[in-house]
């Protein structure tokens, strides 16, 4: 089982779609990666030799920040944005959709599930 970045590729994918797994790489990475590495796209990852994992690692290592590194820079360019009190900023401390989406009646994602509606017992309800 090949692991790169800290992060185990799966058993049985090709292995353009394996580097995916790592986070800070999608497919155009993935496969620039083996292009320079010339490495077919067909390989699965199991047939991997270790020569071909150590120069994978290598390159992402040398060259794409990943993993830790990209989710944290991620992290502290948003506490940016929230400690400059900007538009975006106080989107993200209130939890609300950061990029002009309607809230209305969408944007569950970033609200999270529906509250339920308190309903009070009035004089409407109450039959003489």
């Amino acid at each position: 089982m090949a692991r790169i970045a800290g992060v185990d590729l799966p058993k049985r994918k090709r292995i353009d779609i394996g580097l995916t797994y790592i986070y800070g790489i999608g497919r155009t990475s993935s496969r620039t990666i083996l292009e320079k590495l010339d490495i077919g796209l067909e390989i699965k990852t199991d047939d991997l030799t270790q020569a071909q994992i150590n120069a994978i690692r290598k390159v992402i290592d040398s060259e794409y920040k990943v993993e830790g590194e990209l989710r944290t820079e991620v992290s502290m360019n948003i506490k940016r944005l929230m400690d400059l009190g900007c538009y975006r900023g106080l989107r993200h401390r209130r939890g609300l959709p950061v990029r002009g989406q309607r809230t209305c009646t969408n944007a569950r994602t970033r609200k999270g599930p529906k509250r339920a509606a308190v309903k009070k017992k009035g004089a409407a309800t109450k039959k003489k």
